[in-house]
Parts: C-alpha cells; sequence; structure tokens
C-alpha cells in the first residue's frame, strides 16, 4: 500500500486474545504423548475484502488466494524471478505478441475436474469480456493495470485491451495473443488476480454476477463462499462475525502437499494485540511486526523474517484539488519542506532509505540521476512566495485503522508530514478516514483531496509496475493528464529489447520527478514473525510467502 501509537488497554488485548484462543486449541500441546501440531493461526491487520482474486487489489485478500490458487506463472521462493507454475515452459513468437504456455498435466481443481487448455481460456474469457460493475476499476483494478480495458469498453476513456484471444491448442498447450508487444508479459501472469479458477465452480456459483453499484458493490456466492482454485490449500470456511477465514490442506495435491493440515487466518487490527497474541501461543505468526518490535521479538527467539524493501511510500499532490497545486514552483516547495530522513530515521524499520524515485533502487530503470529534493525549508518559503501561494491551505487525508508494509504508523507518519509543511507556512486541514473503503474511495477517486498518503508493494520486478501503475495514464489520484508522458510509457512498454526499455524506464524517472506529482518518502523492509517451533516459511519481496512448506518443529 509515514508519538508512538497509543497503548491498548490491557483489558482489550485480553479481550482479542480471548477471541483467538478457541482456535488455536487444537495447536496446543497434548498431554496423552501429543499429536504433531497441524494447525496454525495467523494473525492479520485487517478483513479480506473478497475470495475471488479477480476483484481483490487488497493485501488480506490476495494472502489468501495465494495458499488457494495457482497462476500459469509464479514467483521464484522469496524473491521475484518469474517460474514455472501451472505452466510448465512459455515462449514467444517472432513477433512477441503471441505466447504458448505448455500446461502441467494431471492437476486437478478443488471439485475435482480438470485442469486444462480450455480451463484457462475459460478464465481468459470470462475476464476479457466482463460486462457492467466487472468492469468497474474498483472490481477489476489488476485486469485494467496490466490489460487496459475489455471487449467491449463500457467506458469510453478505458483503452483498448492488451489481451487479444485465448486458443486451447490441444488439452496442455495453450496461445495466449496479445494486441502488441508488452513489458508486463509473462511477468504480470503471477499476480494472483490471474489465478486459473475450476470453470464449473464459476458457472456453478455465478462468478460474474456482480451486483449493487459502485459505491455498494454485491459480490456473487463464488467470491465470498465457493473459492475454487488448485492449489495446496483449499476453502473451508469464512466466519465474518468472529474474522476467522479457514482453509484446509489440499491431500489432492499434485505437487508436495501442505505440512499443516488447517490454517486459520484470524483478523486482529491492533498490533499490540496481535503481539500479545503471539507471546501467549494463541496465534502463531503476524505480519506488519511494528519497527520498534523486532529486535525485541527476535531476542524473545520467535522467528522474525524481514523482507527486502520492494515498496514505495509516497504523499500524492492532486493538481485538481486546489488550483495552486497544478503550479509546479508549489509542488516543489512541498517536497522540499519534507524531512524524509528524519521520518525515516524515527518511523521505519532498520534498513528503511529515502526514496528518490518512486520505485526502490533493486528494480532496473532505476534512476539515481533524477531532480532531487534535499529538506531545505526556507528554499520551500522562497518557492511558495514566488508562486503568490504563501498562505496556501490543503486538506491533508490520512488513514485509520491500518498498518501497511510501507506504512507502520499511518498518524505518526501524518504529524511528521504536516509539522514539516506547516512549518513552512503551509495550513494543514486535516481529514482522517477509515482505510476501507473511505480513505481508498475518497483519494483515488474525485478531486476533494489536495494531499494525501499511500504505498505500493511490488507485483513484480519490473519498472512498469511501479511507475507504469501510478503514471501510464490520467487518474484521479493525481489529478493530471499529461499527453507527452504517457507516450513515453507507451513507447516503453512496446519496446522489446530489454536493455533498451530499461534507458527508457530511466528517462520517465527523470521525467516524473522533474513534473513532480507527488513525492517518494521511503521504502522499508516490512517484518513478519512466526512462533518460536514454526520453520519452512520464507520471506517474499512480494508478500507472496507459502504457508504450505510451514511445519511446527517436533
Amino acid at each position: 500500500m509515514r508519538a508512538p501509537r497509543p497503548k491498548v488497554a490491557v483489558a482489550a488485548v485480553a479481550v482479542a486474545a480471548l477471541a483467538v484462543a478457541g482456535c488455536a486449541e487444537s495447536n496446543r500441546d497434548d498431554n496423552s504423548g501429543g499429536s504433531k501440531k497441524d494447525t496454525m493461526v495467523f494473525g492479520v491487520a485487517g478483513d479480506p475484502k473478497v475470495l475471488d482474486p479477480s476483484f481483490a487489489s487488497d493485501g488480506e485478500s490476495l494472502r489468501v488466494a495465494r495458499q488457494v490458487f495457482e497462476t500459469l506463472v509464479r514467483p521464484e521462493e522469496g524473491g521475484t524471478k518469474v517460474t514455472p507454475g501451472l505452466a510448465e515452459s512459455w515462449t514467444p513468437d517472432a513477433a512477441g505478441t503471441t505466447w504458448t504456455f505448455k500446461l502441467r498435466s494431471g492437476v486437478k481443481f478443488h471439485d475435482g475436474t480438470d485442469f486444462n487448455a480450455e480451463a484457462v481460456c475459460a478464465n481468459f474469457d470470462r475476464w476479457y469480456n466482463a460486462k457492467g460493475l466487472m468492469q468497474s476499476p474498483d472490481v477489476t483494478a489488476y485486469w485494467q493495470d496490466v490489460m487496459g480495458g475489455f471487449a467491449k469498453n463500457e467506458d469510453p476513456e478505458l483503452p483498448p485491451s492488451l489481451f487479444k484471444s485465448c486458443t486451447a491448442k490441444d488439452a496442455t498447450t495453450v496461445d495466449l495473443a496479445f494486441t502488441r508487444v508488452s513489458s508486463k508479459i509473462p511477468a504480470a501472469l503471477m499476480l494472483p488476480s490471474f489465478s486459473i479458477h475450476s470453470p464449473k465452480a464459476l458457472q456453478q456459483y455465478d462468478a460474474s454476477n456482480v451486483g449493487g453499484t459502485a459505491e455498494d458493490i454485491k459480490y456473487p456466492p463464488y467470491a465470498t463462499e465457493h473459492p475454487t482454485g488448485t492449489g495446496p490449500f483449499k476453502f473451508k470456511s469464512w466466519d465474518v462475525a468472529n474474522k476467522t477465514l479457514t482453509i484446509e490442506r489440499n491431500d489432492d495435491y499434485y505437487g508436495a502437499k501442505a505440512k499443516l493440515k488447517t490454517l486459520i487466518f484470524k483478523t486482529i487490527s491492533d498490533e499490540n494485540a496481535r503481539k500479545q497474541a503471539l507471546r501467549s501461543g494463541d496465534i502463531q505468526g503476524y505480519d506488519l511486526v511494528g519497527p520498534a518490535d523486532v529486535e525485541p521479538l527476535k531476542t524473545e527467539g520467535f522467528n522474525v523474517l524481514t523482507r527486502p524493501a520492494f515498496n514505495v511510500l509516497y504523499l500524492a499532490i492532486n493538481q485538481k484539488g486546489n488550483p495552486k497545486l497544478a503550479d509546479l514552483k508549489v509542488r516543489q516547495a512541498i517536497a522540499h519542506a519534507l524531512n524524509r530522513q528524519a521520518l525515516v530515521d524515527s518511523k521505519l524499520p532498520p534498513g528503511a532509505k529515502v526514496a528518490l524515485n518512486f520505485m526502490p533502487d533493486t528494480v532496473e530503470g532505476f534512476n539515481g540521476d533524477v531532480t532531487k529534493y534535499d529538506y531545505n525549508p526556507e528554499k520551500a518559503k522562497a518557492l511558495l512566495a514566488e508562486a503568490g501561494a504563501s498562505n496556501l491551505t490543503l486538506k491533508f487525508h490520512y488513514p485509520t485503522e491500518v498498518t501497511r508494509p510501507y506504512m507502520p504508523n499511518p498518524k505518526d507518519i501524518f504529524e511528521l508530514l504536516s509539522a514539516d509543511l506547516k512549518a513552512v507556512g503551509i495550513n494543514v486541514e486535516a481529514i482522517p478516514l477509515k482505510w476501507s473503503p473511505d480513505y481508498l474511495n475518497a483519494t483515488t477517486s474525485g478531486s476533494k483531496h489536495d494531499l494525501h498518503f499511500l504505498g505500493w508493494t511490488g507485483d513484480y520486478g519490473d519498472a512498469y509496475n511501479f511507475i507504469g501503475t501510478f503514471f501510464d495514464r490520467p487518474k484521479d489520484e493525481w489529478g493530471f493528464n499529461n499527453a507527452q508522458l504517457f507516450a513515453q510509457f507507451k513507447d516503453a512498454d512496446t519496446t522489446a529489447d530489454q536493455a533498451a526499455r530499461v534507458e527508457k524506464y530511466k528517462a520517465l524517472n527523470k521525467a516524473i520527478m522533474d513534473l513532480l506529482p507527488g513525492v517518494p518518502i521511503s521504502h522499508s523492509p516490512p517484518a513478519i514473525v512466526f512462533g518460536k517451533d514454526v520453520t519452512g516459511i520464507k520471506a517474499s519481496p512480494l508478500t507472496d510467502e507459502r504457508f504450505g512448506t510451514a511445519e511446527f518443529k517436533s
């Protein structure tokens, strides 16, 4: 997806611990000599949004999807390199627009039906032929980020689809055709949103019948009760009232079977309550460890895994919000006003660094030779004066009830950034909103917001996944329309030669930092923690941890 957090009352922590105690009882040692522990309760910061990853863009929905579903290609364990998934191999044609995937044989969906080329095409045809609310960016965000539009765009502003067709050549061979060469293919196909579902289950549970309105989306039964993939775990139940989602081992899995029999995701929104539940043994792991808790938990013997920094936290400046924000000098003043190094040093985990680009330096195309905006309050004041904006007032949105890998303490981050702005004469109107859906809706649509902060954890190791996702087309989050920049993105994306494309990404990073649609703040290495007796999980920069390999030490 930035003063210490308020302490949680002991009673509140106790209640949270009791809420998960029942889930974990089967995991405690047995006095009779004890069977091997085979149930893990994992604490998560928020509820999943939906169980059909075609419609998901939030981390908790995708965490579940990665255990239940599989994609044609997937990231290497603990890394970002593209490796085989449901496809064993893939090759492009001479033009680079049609890719042939050789599929695994002998794979079954959780409902017992066969995985094959026809099933792959049924999934791509479903996405491509989406209608009605399925074309909403709030429903199919990742399809639109990667593929653009649909077979028939209902919104004239949607671009033509990158995807063209899917052809099953035989049971284990499928051709995916695209309208042009794209740097996104095949890497983007490892996104959980391109998970392959059982065609039988999709039809049986009305998977494409998305109802309601854009403000109040109603998902079909498939997306809340019947997700059906090929993964090492299969869906069992989702107790929304008690905030627990249970998946169980798929004993018919074609690969190495999961070592856990049952995996329970338990929502505990408060970070201190998650930590207490871990220490008491009521959960056996949780994500998004507070920076100040990393070393203490390690000292206590817990298994703390630190992911490589593959994310960015940024301050977005909406040029449609306040007319003054369309003035480059005002945006430059905001950038110079921010003491980003102080924020990194005081609020982010060890290893965090100030961002120079809207992508980390581990991704090809990073450019260290861009316009830099050092902390300089006097320069910020001078720029505001030159722009006639010395008495500027800005609405600054920030999220509540959330922790993200790039954003451990939103309120603390807001307080630091707003203090920096006030110090140069910018008046700040604080607008705190609940993360989902209020904050996300308010900051990614319309023009009522002036400033807000958000972030991004990369989905695959290509620059386009960062800067293209943000800036390759007009977006309400930023409020600008720059045809020249958008053309540069299209040119880079369609450049087949990798070395040439990397140079174009470097040029794009320079252009972005000259335009300054916002301010990249930081890159941080988030931590995930497991119990003292839990082994087998490898940290992933993409948050693609594989629970199928987890086990308890005997």
